[in-house]
């Protein structure tokens, strides 16, 4: 689950997005004190994710309503499944409507996506990383989605680890000189950071592995046949992890060459949230 701290400012800045000085089309019709309940239903195949965050929204609204859950993060759903109910003053439910569907719908299609993914690797040790191709203000919801629906999190944001992709590398003056400067960086700064390294060909992955201190390599844009060579090549001295033009038709060819991660920019920058409704009772 996310800290509840950075949860609280994702659904506060949402909330004021969304509702400004009043929800006006509830407020002029429907009495404060009026009580009511919904339900949230399923209303396409997929894979469930984002009900905790669901009943963080709905409790940020009155701490007190009343849920009931019948599906948790995860499951696999079907036309007319009852996620949840809810029940509560109608002018919080309201409010809260559309903001816990965006969330859970966006979600669910990230781990319905991701569940596919992984899927296609079953069998295989191969596990699929996401990357930072993610909504702005939104990526550690979308990579909860990620870890719901079977996958890994790479990184959260540049602070977390250092992976010296090609620019690092050749604004830097080489790999040997970037991951020298890294590597004393870390030691003024008292960091302890795994430390990851983009290679384009085997001239730069002979390079990698002639130095000490570098954890993972990054097989970037590499043949299936180049990847097979690569992972043989390195024979178990870093961890692999391939990218670059890897299709859902390929990545299964690319995950039996041996490598111990695949990333996939498509789990959260190309997704089609999946159909969730909330209709009163």
């Amino acid at each position: 689950m996310i800290n509840e701290s950075v949860l609280n400012t994702i659904v506060d800045n949402a909330i004021k997005e969304d509702i400004g000085d009043g929800d006006h089309s509830s407020q002029s019709c429907i009495p404060d004190t009026a009580i009511g309940k919904m339900q949230l239903l399923a209303k396409e195949d997929g894979v469930l994710a984002g009900v905790k965050i669901g009943e963080h929204i709905f409790r940020r609204f009155d701490p007190n309503i009343k849920i009931e859950t019948f599906i948790k993060d995860g499951a696999v759903i079907k036309p007319g499944d009852v996620v949840l109910t809810v029940e509560g003053k109608v002018l919080d439910l309201l409010k809260a409507e559309r903001l816990v569907l965006n969330m859970m719908q966006r979600m669910s299609g990230i781990a319905t996506n991701t569940r596919k993914y992984v899927t296609e690797l079953e069998g295989l040790h191969t596990r699929i990383l996401d990357t930072r191709k993610t909504t702005p203000g939104l990526r550690e919801i979308e990579k909860l989605a990620v870890k719901i629906g079977g996958g890994v999190n790479h990184r959260i944001g540049l602070y977390d680890m250092v992976m010296l992709k090609d620019n690092h590398i050749d604004f830097a003056g080489g790999i040997e000189k970037a991951v020298a400067k890294v590597k004393q960086y870390l030691i003024e700064k008292n960091k302890n950071l795994k430390i990851e390294v983009e290679v384009r060909d085997f001239d730069e992955l002979n390079q990698v592995l002639a130095i000490e201190g570098v954890q993972r390599v990054m097989l970037d844009n590499f043949t299936p046949a180049n990847t097979k060579k690569a992972v043989e090549l390195i024979n178990g001295r870093l961890e692999t992890e391939s990218s670059g033009g890897i299709t859902f038709e390929t990545i299964r060819a690319y995950a039996e060459c041996g490598v111990d991660y695949i990333s996939v920019g498509a789990l959260t920058h190309h997704i089609k949230s999946l159909d969730l409704s909330l209709k009163a009772l």
